[in-house]
């Protein structure tokens, strides 16, 4: 394999090597990525875009209102899905174990016939014939080979419906082992944290608007640079400054705020109302799926072949 090395030095450098492995497409890809591939403080957590009706998990995971919804609804249909299917399966081994109690009675039914036939009630008389006995008791004789018949053909029957194969359907041929289905979960988990999710959980957020400049006058609120501030000490809000939400009024205020005024005496700067160490919310801050939550910068690597050179 050629790589176009036109390096004619004794000495290989690092320069030439990341431009011949660029060219040939061997080695490992890293590349850094700009603050612009981490995710606002303010966006959804789902469609990673400004949120127009923002909500709050208890664990500070941020979600569009519409966003979080559709998503509960849609987990609980596929969960009364999955319960359906596991309800009929419950049907499904109940009817078995139907069917195998009826064959086992039936086995015991032919074996009791069987025994039965088998024993003779009577003294054999020496003088009789056995065509005489076939006469003295025809009726009898047939009616037992007719109930012999009858359970034969139950067990029969109810072999092949239990074993009747459908070479058209490939979980149905006789070679088809069917899976089990376990029974499912009835409670759905946030997509952020994993943990349970309820309607009645999600708190309302309220954002304070930064005051806008003569240049962002024009531009709508998610072209801002500085969209929102901290309503007590007026910072700007960013994925730089850690912020959180107060759970009974739903203000978003920076961490300094609650360190500096809110944790003195629990007390609401905004509303007035009294606090709990629960009530204070911190908001997850941006992250992507190249690297840990609330890094700034993030480096993304492919790993590849590796061009040995001697």
């Amino acid at each position: 394999l050629q790589v176009g090395v036109t390096n004619t030095g004794a000495v290989y450098t690092y320069h030439e090597k990341q431009k011949d492995t660029k060219q040939s497409g061997w080695g490992s890809q890293q590349a850094r990525y700009s603050k612009d591939s981490i995710k606002d403080f303010d966006c959804c957590s789902l469609t990673l875009q400004p949120c127009k009706d923002p909500v709050v998990t208890k664990e500070g995971h941020l979600y569009e209102r519409e966003v979080i919804l559709e998503y509960i609804l849609h987990q609980k249909q596929a969960n009364n899905k999955k319960m359906k299917a596991y309800e009929k399966q419950l049907k499904k081994d109940e009817k078995t174990q139907t069917e195998e109690k009826e064959i086992a009675k039936g086995e015991v039914v032919t074996k009791f016939l069987t025994t039965e036939k088998a024993i003779k009630t009577k003294r054999e008389n020496p003088f009789k014939s056995e065509k005489s006995e076939d006469q003295a008791g025809p009726s009898c004789n047939k009616k037992n080979k007719e109930e012999e018949i009858k359970t034969m053909n139950i067990n029969t029957n109810a072999q092949e419906k239990k074993n009747l194969p459908s070479f058209w359907i490939p979980s149905l041929t006789p070679q088809a082992s069917q899976s089990r289905v376990e029974k499912p979960d009835s409670k759905v988990y946030c997509p952020m944290s994993g943990k349970p999710i309820k309607l009645k959980d999600l708190i309302s957020v309220k954002f304070t608007l930064a005051p806008a400049d003569e240049s962002d006058k024009q531009k709508s609120i998610v072209a801002r640079k500085q969209r929102y501030i901290c309503p007590v000490t007026r910072d700007v809000l960013s994925n730089t400054v850690r912020s959180a939400v107060l759970k009974p009024s739903g203000n978003v205020v920076s961490m300094e705020c609650v360190e500096k005024f809110i944790k003195k005496d629990w007390v609401c700067p905004i509303t007035g109302q009294k606090l709990k160490e629960k009530d204070v919310i911190e908001l997850k801050r941006g992250g992507t799926g190249y690297s840990s939550v609330g890094k700034d910068s993030l480096e993304g690597k492919a790993y590849g072949p590796t061009m040995m050179v001697s």
